[in-house]
């Protein structure tokens, strides 16, 4: 019989135990060891069932149980301490808070809001899906341990994100299990009447959009989320939040409306009922939440926040705003029909009072090749933002390179996008064995090299048990009986060089590129002295069919019974999982197809806790590998090669490394069976590679370089000076059309010939025509360097040119300045003017540019080979 309603009966802890309930709520507990170890003394035998989660353990523990530890002076004094730490954790000064901070940058922000569509916290909080979410989790962890006040904002998916299974032929199946927000480690933000706060959208045809904010506290940050499955709502409305990525384009638009829009109304209730100061900076965390901008925009239009006119609002949420690029691909970027959008916004939907003409504006796709009738997420978020980052160093090249286009004349390089490469949550993914036997914070320099080993094997060991538990648990489900199962006792070896391979199910991943020699492979698992085993998993999207069916044959592989002891394809992927496979792992495989992997962080995990890494160059590993870490995998990335002949050689060079150099040098003891080698590049991983990849690096790289900059800019961008701005920006582009740049004279004591030597001057003269604006609307530049081919200047250098008198007759500035050749062989120069402004974040913030009109020869300057 179905029960008509549900809800949660909490236990009333007994006075000496109320703290629990305090320690519970902060979700501080999943990465502070003493304090879930305080919860697994609560009940030792349900502990593994509640899956770590203390909320559930308060849930279930008897009345019994309770009063005996109430009375438990032992206990009590855990409870005490526990209590008190959190308590100073909480309030005490932190890196933020100290000279150290302050050095990070002149003015730190009063506080910043952090936007993402998901947060991987812990599991017991399941509202991520993959590397994004991780991401943003490990972000409001380390800005807690670091004392830098961030607010989180995001969405509470009532179903999270889909639990895997598989069926007997190895397809993935989806569930989704309802989450009931009162068994979790929420709370309902409240008025101080009591009542819910709630946050509104005006939706087209009169329709509204609610939803309750429930907060989530992460050490010292608040976590946001907005739930639209609320009793205010229609049955249509309710659903905008039922899981994440979930629903078609209506659906996916309204889950970011109210992530951006009603995020940001979620933020200002915060504020206004807990005294916060509120935020200077605002962190779009990739597209999706990039309607946040919007919102501020209309927010800078009311009287009581400076009426500011659309434009001049515009300039003054762009100084406060970072985006965040996390897709190198424009196949990973939200779009939408710029009609779907249309209707939502104006007049009859949102926003009302902010024409809905100039918000399609913002997303419209100005680049070559971009479609006209599509509303771009990304292209919005970087308009909407004055500072934009990708989230490592090639990424950022790789973003700079796809959205040059939005800046039109500007070489990629100088497209005002930079990085900051990920980092990962030390406490969260360093397996406490690591730290307990000291290896972790660069302590591995000092561990003796059998200890070292011993460590290894114990990680090793426990993930082999873990296999097994969930390889049984797996066969369960797809039909298998208990009786045919023995075998999985005999699944895997706590002595074989073990290998580790788990993410997402994208085709750019390459899930089965290991299964391209299928013998070969089965060679390597099956060697009789230098055998490998791999443990795999991973997700594919709901409707990716094609991720599937990589699934499938992987899954189809692992079955064999000549393999299946060898290697193990494990379901549902989750934060819990990862935490016991990244240590248990001897090297991480990574083979994406380069350069589309972003930065990827789960090597980086792997790494904190001795594991060597197996990758192709792309994202963080292209930037920090070295041989001391572990190996990568050549790639065969040139367009001419096709895609299979490019499959079949990186596999071949993958089966390589695996046979030549990866097994050997874990087989190869030495006298004491220890093997001194891999040894040593673990003693490196841990000391040299695990203090880059942390998390800590990556928060005070924001703090320092997009997060203090940005509070400046906000400063200054008051009213007075966003209308300033504004205006000047309306002057320039009117009269840009009319810049021009007039022949260029060049002198270097020979003349104007076509050769000159190192270390010569070159004289630059030129005239610019600068129509209605003066000398101080603009810079005029010398760019100059060595030359390809096709006489375009590379890794050019720019020499400011100054003004060298009045403007003559026909309204043209003389400017003038000197190039000194610094370089050998084929060098060229040109001249530019680019629009300068106190206000501006960089040259290149319009997108505009006046060059000389022919691209080479006399107009352009000398070409001097």
């Amino acid at each position: 019989m179905k029960a008509i309603r549900r809800f949660s009966v909490r236990p009333v802890l007994p006075e000496p135990l109320r703290p629990l309930s305090e320690l519970a709520r902060n979700l501080r507990w999943s990465w502070h060891p003493e304090t879930r170890e305080l919860f697994r003394a609560v009940d030792p035998e349900a502990w593994p069932d509640t899956g770590g989660d203390p909320v559930r353990l308060l849930g279930g523990v008897s009345a019994a149980r309770l009063e005996s530890l109430a009375s438990d002076g032992a206990f009590l004094r855990r409870l005490t301490t526990a209590a008190d730490g959190l308590r100073e954790y909480l309030t005490g000064p932190r890196w933020y808070q100290t000279a150290a901070g302050a050095a990070a940058g002149d003015g730190l922000p009063s506080a910043v809001a952090y936007f993402s569509p998901e947060f991987g916290i812990t599991g017991a909080l399941p509202q991520y899906s993959g590397g994004l979410g991780i991401l943003a989790g490990d972000h409001l962890k380390t800005a807690s341990d670091l004392g830098v006040p961030l607010i989180g904002v995001g969405l509470l998916y009532r179903h999270g994100y889909f639990r895997q299974s598989l069926s007997r032929d190895g397809w993935q199946q989806e569930q989704y299990p309802l989450l009931d927000p009162d068994e979790l480690p929420l709370g309902l933000l409240r008025e101080p009447g009591g009542r819910p706060c709630r946050v509104a959208l005006a939706l087209p045809g009169g329709r509204t959009l609610h939803a309750v904010v429930r907060e989530a506290r992460v050490g010292r940050v608040p976590l946001l989320l907005l739930d639209s499955d609320t009793e205010e709502n229609e049955p249509r409305e309710r659903q905008v939040t039922d899981r994440l990525y979930g629903g078609g384009s209506e659906h996916r638009l309204l889950q970011e409306m109210l992530l951006g829009i009603g995020g940001v109304r979620a933020v200002r209730a915060y504020c206004r009922i807990t005294g916060h100061p509120g935020p200077e900076v605002f962190h779009t965390n990739e597209g999706h939440a990039g309607f946040l901008g919007l919102e501020r925009v209309r927010e800078l239009g009311e009287e009581e926040h400076g009426g500011l006119d659309f434009d001049a609002a515009l300039e003054a949420v762009r100084a406060g705003t970072v985006f965040t690029t996390h897709t190198p691909v424009p196949a990973g970027i939200d779009r939408f029909d710029r009609e779907l959008v249309a209707r939502h916004f104006g007049d009859d939907g949102e926003l009302s009072g902010v024409d809905a003409a100039r918000v399609l504006e913002l997303g419209r796709e100005t680049h070559p090749g971009g479609e006209p009738g599509v509303f771009n997420m990304a292209v919005m978020g970087l308009r909407l933002a004055q500072r934009a980052n990708g989230v490592s160093r090639l990424h950022g090249g790789v973003s700079r390179e796809m959205f040059a286009g939005l800046w039109p004349g500007f070489d990629a390089g100088e497209v005002p996008i930079t990085s900051v490469t990920n980092g990962v949550h030390g406490p969260t993914w360093t397996a406490p064995e690591v730290l307990r036997a000291g290896a972790g914070n660069g302590g591995a320099q000092t561990l003796p090299g059998d200890a070292l080993w011993a460590l290894r094997r114990t990680l090793r060991e426990r993930l082999v048990a873990e296999v097994r538990e969930r390889l049984y648990a797996s066969w369960r489900q797809r039909g298998a009986a208990a009786a045919e199962l023995g075998w999985i006792d005999g699944v895997l070896d706590p002595d074989v060089l073990t290998i580790g391979f788990a993410r997402r199910v994208p085709s750019y991943k390459r899930l089965t590129l290991m299964l391209r020699d299928r013998e070969r492979l089965t060679e390597l698992l099956l060697h009789p002295e230098r055998p490998v085993q791999i443990v795999v998993a991973g997700k594919a999207h709901p409707a990716d069919d094609s991720g599937k069916r990589l699934v499938q044959e992987l899954v189809r592989f692992a079955d064999d019974p000549r393999v299946r002891h060898r290697i193990v394809f494990l379901p549902d992927y989750g934060m819990a999982m990862a935490q016991q496979l990244y240590p248990g792992c001897d090297v991480w495989l990574n083979n994406p197809l380069r350069p589309l992997e972003a930065c990827g962080t789960s090597g980086m995990k792997a790494a904190l806790n001795g594991c060597l890494n197996l990758s192709v160059l792309d994202g963080w590993w292209d930037e920090w590998f070295e041989p001391d870490f572990g190996w990568a995998i050549p790639t065969a990335d040139d367009p001419a090669t096709g895609e299979d002949r490019r499959d079949d050689l990186e596999a071949h060079a993958l089966y390589e490394l695996l046979e030549q150099r990866v097994t050997p040098l874990f087989y190869d003891r030495g006298p004491d069976g220890l093997p001194d080698r891999w040894i040593g590049m673990v003693r490196r991983t841990l000391a040299d590679l695990g203090p880059k990849v942390l998390a800590g690096r990556m928060v005070e790289e924001y703090v320092r370089e997009l997060y203090t900059p940005a509070a400046r800019a906000h400063r200054r961008l008051g009213p007075d000076a966003a209308r300033e701005l504004a205006a000047w920006k309306a002057t320039v582009r009117a009269a840009w059309p009319r810049v021009s740049v007039g022949r260029v004279e060049a002198a270097t004591g020979g003349g104007n010939g076509g050769s000159a030597e190192l270390g010569s001057v070159l004289s630059l003269r030129v005239r610019v025509a600068l129509d209605r604006l003066v000398p101080e609307d603009v810079e005029v530049q010398a760019v100059a360097g060595r030359v390809d081919g096709e006489d375009r200047i590379t890794a050019g250098r720019t020499v400011p040119l100054k003004p060298a008198g009045a403007a003559d007759a026909e309204g043209r500035w003389p400017y003038e300045g000197e190039l000194t050749l610094e370089r050998t062989g084929s060098f060229g120069f040109t001249v530019r003017v680019l629009p300068s402004h106190r206000l501006l974040a960089s040259g290149a913030e319009l997108g505009l540019m006046a060059v000389p009109a022919e691209a080479t020869g006399e107009e352009a300057g000398v070409l001097l080979r």
